[in-house]
């Protein structure tokens, strides 16, 4: 009987709380927090560990091409291709830091990418363009004259096919409204927004340029290799909410092979 009532006591008390005397208000259940589930639900991942090469398919380079040195991601610029990820995105922030080690030294970063590379071994995709600033005076016209500095400061243009509108034209390509890249060897920041066909780039703290209704709105992202050594230490990706890319016939899951 005594053991009977001992547990009895006990169940009482674990219940205690439950229980609310006059005049007393129960504490109700939290309510939940908008914020933390928006947080939890869309957050950065890394594509590049730091490590190794995980994450990545070489498409058309060479096994000497990539690699990691020192916990960064090491491009050689030969032969010209491509690496793609893994997994095809279709709206996304994409933030990715990079810098030159050679004068005009060239490369980019494709978006919505079928990553089957043709002809020049470049493939179809939305490029975001990544140029040293020797680039103008190295590769100058014919009569001398370099080319606009928005070439190297982030162009944005469909290549190998893709159709889009520039937002700030020069043919079909999309020139960076401000110089704002800096030379070899410093460290350059791009934030890529693309959302449904539309591709907004900020430079190193601003947005400076975009390109619309982009005719693929889903494929691989690809790292470059055109020429010359470029390093890359943070490449990183936030996938948003799809969109039409399905239904307007754009690039499936179906598209590239392994």
């Amino acid at each position: 009987m005594k053991a009977m009532k001992s547990a009895i006591l006990a169940t009482a008390l674990v219940a205690l709380p439950l229980v609310t005397c006059p005049g007393q208000v129960s504490e109700a259940p939290a309510a939940p927090d908008p914020a933390a589930a928006a947080a939890a639900e869309f957050g950065f991942v890394d594509l590049f560990n730091g490590r190794d090469l995980e994450g990545w398919v070489d498409v058309n380079t060479s096994p000497e091409t990539w690699s990691v040195r020192d916990g960064l991601l090491v491009c050689t610029g030969h032969p010209i291709g491509v690496m793609r990820s893994e997994r095809q995105y279709e709206n996304f922030i994409l933030v990715i830091e990079w810098r030159h080690m050679e004068a005009g030294g060239n490369s980019g970063v494709f978006l919505w990418s079928d990553a089957r590379p043709e002809g020049n071994r470049l493939p179809m995709g939305m490029e975001v363009q990544m140029l040293e600033l020797e680039w103008p005076k190295i590769h100058a016209a014919a009569d001398g004259t370099p080319r606009h500095p928005g070439y190297v400061s982030g162009e944005l243009f469909g290549a190998g096919g893709m159709r889009a509108v520039p937002e700030n034209p020069r043919g079909s390509r999309s020139m960076s409204y401000e110089f704002r890249c800096k030379g070899k060897g410093e460290w350059n920041r791009y934030v890529v927004v693309a959302v449904d066909g539309t591709v907004k780039l900020s430079i190193n703290g601003k947005f400076v340029n975009g390109i619309r209704e982009a005719d693929t709105r889903k494929g691989y992202l690809c790292l470059e290799s055109e020429g010359a050594e470029i390093h890359f230490r943070k490449v990183q990706i936030m996938e948003l909410p799809g969109g039409r890319a399905e239904e307007l016939g754009m690039v499936a899951e179906t598209l590239a092979t392994e």
